[in-house]
């Protein structure tokens, strides 16, 4: 799906550097004052530059904003804390380490609750800041930590959760792992600020950051390793994406695409999402050095400047596609081959029991809005601990904020279904609609939400279902997505249907995505309340259902038929 527009422009990006440079630069290898502000209790935050710097050490700082306000009339600073994601390519967490974050939430966080997110990973909320430094020392103490999982690095590497074919996702998994160790950044400044390792002076002249340099990347960059026919990690979300090609059930090499990326500005026309571009085939040997050529180029490359066109996707289309293979394929001593042939037919969890070619079984929960708490009736959070003290396998994390029990023996299926349908982890009445449709958190822990996401979507779904059921197909659904602001974390510009906050009750509203997850839909009307939104909706049902051809998709119809136009190339379609 090479980009038919092959723009050649400047390597480098020449300007006043974004302050976010000066930053890094100034950071000592990511350490800045972060540990000197942690002894200060005059302040529940982070001050200056560490504010930003705290990010590549997985955390952001928030405040409830719901009572931000109360907060200013008694004259308090916000109430400041910190949310956390965890390290953890592909998704995989042992029932031990599971306990032990489970403990963790329930006793040092606000919230009390875990969040998988779509980044396959957990989430702690609500962490003050006396309690920062024991949460990354009990997450050592389990063997995980939150290293680069924000800022200007690689983020958390996804893998395909597929738990059917378990030899060749044990394969690809350990390339995500190997993947996300070799593109971690370097410096010991995680270790030695949260975990107390002694600074080991470095010898003069010694690269610390080989591969991200002392100024990091331009922006933040994102990877993944998927096997077809699934893409349940939505590949053009990512920077860089290996796709798992196998033969005879053994993993042989990749076909690599680049350039994926949702993020962008709302009213600016120089910000778009846009869809990954194949490079081609590549051997098993040449994996991470093919991974941190992409890399170096996308650090020696993007564009410093303005951090709004900093992604690597801005980058292809500034320089050109086939400019940037070629500096991939120098660097990283190789000729792409030909792409081998693949097709993704499909990108949700199997949600209930499969059973693998290694006669252990698998149960995939959906956790709406991958938020894992006690609520009343439905014991989530204390269900899935009672789970992990009896089960022997492991849990996967999926992309789509879901939990997979991985691992099951036949003679223990039973027990386990038990304790899920016991406290509300398995519901058989749970709609395709609800297990199709995703939100990220936003309100009120995300200080960029402009509106609702996570909370408007559970009374959205129920909704979109009566309409659904008012037309007789109560039994399909719409892949439809929300999220509070334009930064992508929903991955609604992968949609169907993709909302995206503008301001408190109010979204744009996209069309036009596809079931394989790989087309950008595109506006179709702006600023909508949350009425509106579902009298558009359920116009365009209406019409889909009169007007529809043998199975076809909602997201296939609306651009059939021309009632949006489709984004074959976002530079030239997507605000077009």
């Amino acid at each position: 799906m090479t980009d038919p527009i092959q723009v050649t422009g400047p390597l480098i990006v020449e300007g006043k550097l974004a302050d976010n440079e000066r930053l890094k630069d100034e950071s000592d290898y990511l350490r800045g004052t972060i540990a000197d502000d942690l002894k200060d209790r005059v302040t529940g935050g982070f001050t200056a530059d560490n504010f930003q710097l705290i990010r590549v050490h997985g955390m952001y700082q928030q405040d409830d904003r719901d009572i931000r306000a109360e907060r200013q009339k008694q004259k308090l600073e916000p109430l400041h804390n910190v949310m956390l994601r965890a390290r953890m390519p592909g998704g995989i967490i042992t029932t031990e380490q599971w306990l032990g974050i489970d403990a963790f939430a329930q006793e040092h966080t606000s919230y009390g609750s875990i969040r998988l997110t779509t980044r396959q990973t957990f989430q702690f909320h609500g962490v003050l800041k006396p309690k920062i430094k024991l949460m990354h020392q009990t997450l050592n103490k389990y063997g995980l930590d939150s290293l680069a999982t924000a800022g200007d690095v690689n983020r958390n590497v996804l893998c395909t959760s597929n738990p059917i074919e378990s030899e060749l996702h044990q394969e690809a998994y350990e390339w995500s792992k190997k993947i996300s160790e070799h593109l971690l950044p370097k410096s010991r400044a995680y270790a030695e600020i949260w975990l107390d390792e002694e600074r080991v002076e470095t010898t003069e002249g010694e690269v610390i950051e080989p591969i991200l340099g002392k100024t990091y990347l331009p922006r933040k960059f994102k990877t993944t390793v998927v096997i077809p026919p699934k893409n349940d990690i939505d590949v053009h979300a990512n920077d860089l994406n290996f796709v798992a090609i196998a033969e005879n059930g053994k993993l042989v090499g990749f076909n690599l695409l680049v350039g994926g990326g949702l993020a962008m500005t709302h009213g600016d026309k120089s910000t778009y999402p846009r869809r990954a571009d194949d490079f081609g085939f590549l051997p098993l040997d040449k994996t991470l050095a093919v991974a941190e050529a992409v890399v170096t180029t996308q650090r020696d490359w993007g564009n410093r400047v303005n951090r709004k066109n900093a992604k690597t996707k801005y980058t292809l289309d500034r320089v050109g596609i086939n400019t940037f293979k070629a500096e991939v394929e120098k660097r990283a001593g190789l000729t792409f081959e030909k792409s081998r042939p693949y097709e993704f037919t499909s990108r949700g969890d199997s949600f209930g029991w499969v059973e693998g070619i290694d006669n252990k079984h698998h149960l995939t929960l959906f956790i709406e809005n991958g938020r894992i708490l006690d609520y009343p009736g439905a014991p989530l959070k204390t269900g899935i601990a009672e789970i992990a003290k009896v089960h022997k396998g492991d849990f996967r994390m999926t992309a789509n904020q879901n939990l997979i029990i991985a691992g099951v023996a036949e003679e223990d299926k039973e027990t386990i279904e038990k304790l899920a349908r016991d406290h509300g982890l398995l519901n058989d009445g749970v709609s395709p609609q609800r297990k199709n449709s995703m939100a990220c958190v936003a309100f009120p822990t995300c200080p960029l939400a402009m509106a609702e996401a996570e909370r408007y979507l559970p009374g959205l779904v129920t909704n979109v279902e009566a309409i659904l059921t008012k037309y007789n197909i109560s039994d399909e659904s719409i892949i439809l997505r929300v999220t509070g602001c334009p930064n992508g974390c929903g991955r609604a510009m992968l949609a169907e249907i993709g909302l995206v906050g503008k301001g408190p009750g109010k979204y744009n509203m996209h069309l036009g995505g596809n079931l394989a997850g790989t087309r950008i839909p595109k506006m179709y009307k702006e600023n909508l309340g949350e009425q509106d939104i579902l009298t558009e909706i359920d116009a365009l049902v209406s019409q889909w259902v009169d007007q529809r051809q043998s199975n076809e998709a909602f997201g296939d119809f609306v651009i059939r038929t021309g009632i949006i136009a489709e984004v074959k190339v976002s530079k030239r379609d997507f605000h077009d």
